[in-house]
C-alpha cells in the first residue's frame, strides 16, 4: 500500500495530535442520529457488516447510507468466528458484503473484530498459535484483495489470553483498542501506538464511543490509502 498507514502511525507516536471523535454501530442500534453525531464533532463511524460466513447485519446498508449522507468517514467491520471457518473464507465473505475498501477518502479499511466469544469458549477452542494463524489468514487475504491491511479491534486482555500476546501484527494492522476506562492502558504486544480507542459502550447518538488518535487530516489519509 502506498500510504502510509504505518508511516502515519509512526507520526502519531512522535508528536501530540488532536483526537477525532467517532463511534461504532450495528443492528443493535435500530436508529442512529448520524447528523447529530456529525454536528457534535464526530467524523467517523465503524458499522457491523458481517459475522462468520453466513451472517449479514440487517442494518448495515441503512447505517452505511445514513453515515455517508451525514458526511462521516465510514467503514464496515467483521465479527470473527474463528471456530466456524478459515480466516480466508471469512475475509472473502466480509469483502463481498460491505467490508471492501476503496481509495476515495471516505472509506476506512475494513475492521476485524477479535473479542470474547459471546456464546462459548473465550478463545473459540483455538490454541494461541492456531489463533495467530487464523488472524494471519484473514488479514493477509484482505490485504491481497484490497491493497491495504484491515484495522484490528481487540482488547489487551483478550489478545494476551487468546494469542499468547503475539507481536506478529503490530507492523501491519492499525490497532483499534477496546478499553472502557479513562486511559488506554497497556497495549497488546507489537503495537507501540493505537489508531482508534473504543472507550465506552454508550454514545449519545447511538452505539459505542470511539476516538481516533490523530488529526482529521491523518484520518482522511487512512481512508485514502
Amino acid at each position: 500500500m502506498k500510504f502510509t498507514i504505518l508511516a502515519g502511525l509512526a507520526a502519531l507516536a512522535s508528536m501530540a495530535q488532536a483526537a477525532v471523535p467517532g463511534f461504532d454501530i450495528s443492528h443493535w442500534q435500530s436508529t442512529v442520529n448520524y447528523k447529530g453525531a456529525y454536528n457534535s464533532g464526530a467524523r467517523f463511524v465503524m458499522i457491523k457488516a458481517t459475522e462468520g460466513t453466513t451472517y449479514k447485519d440487517p442494518k448495515f446498508s441503512t447505517h452505511y447510507i445514513g453515515a455517508t449522507n451525514a458526511g462521516l468517514i465510514r467503514g464496515g467491520y467483521h465479527f470473527a468466528q474463528p471456530a466456524s471457518s478459515s480466516g480466508a473464507a471469512q475475509a472473502n465473505f466480509f469483502i463481498k458484503n460491505g467490508g471492501g475498501w476503496s481509495s476515495d477518502g471516505i472509506t476506512l479499511p475494513g475492521m476485524l473484530d477479535m473479542e470474547y466469544n459471546p456464546s462459548g469458549s473465550a478463545c473459540y477452542g483455538l490454541s494461541a498459535s492456531a489463533m495467530v494463524n487464523w488472524i494471519s489468514d484473514f488479514v493477509e487475504t484482505y490485504k491481497s484483495s484490497q491493497g491495504v491491511y484491515p484495522l484490528l479491534y481487540t482488547s489487551t486482555s483478550w489478545w494476551t489470553q487468546c494469542t499468547g500476546n503475539s507481536a506478529a501484527f503490530g507492523n501491519k494492522t492499525p490497532l483499534v483498542i477496546a478499553r472502557y476506562s479513562s486511559s488506554v492502558g497497556t497495549l497488546p504486544a507489537g503495537w507501540s501506538v493505537y489508531s482508534f480507542w473504543q472507550f465506552n459502550d454508550s454514545y449519545q447518538y447511538g452505539g459505542d464511543s470511539q476516538t481516533f488518535n490523530g488529526s482529521l487530516d491523518q484520518l482522511k489519509k487512512i481512508a485514502k490509502g
